[in-house]
């Protein structure tokens, strides 16, 4: 079963300020990658389960808003943009991961 760490060293080889569910008064360094486990998706057959999927929200925060990040986390598998925000003058990009 592929891990969160795993997960982990991928970002770390796109950029290197990854965070994992950071707490609200933690200093990030940007551009940075933020991501948090927000669903598991469970296959069942003979009323057993036998498969579960992460997802992960992914959020790229960068004071660019033509970051470099986003081309490649959009080549990663089962990964899906889904919105786009600014706040405090940094561009905020979502994705949902499912790994």
């Amino acid at each position: 079963m592929r891990s969160q760490l795993d997960l982990q060293n991928i970002f770390l080889a796109i950029t290197p300020n990854v965070y994992f569910q950071p707490p609200e008064t933690y200093k990030m360094v940007y551009p940075c990658i933020r991501y948090q486990r927000n669903k598991i998706n469970s296959k069942y057959s003979n009323n057993k389960m036998y498969t579960n999927t992460v997802g992960y929200m992914v959020t790229v925060i960068d004071p660019n808003p033509n970051s470099l990040i986003l081309e490649k986390l959009l080549r990663l598998p089962l990964c899906i943009f889904d919105r786009h925000y600014t706040q405090e003058n940094l561009n905020h990009d979502v994705y949902n991961l499912y790994y």
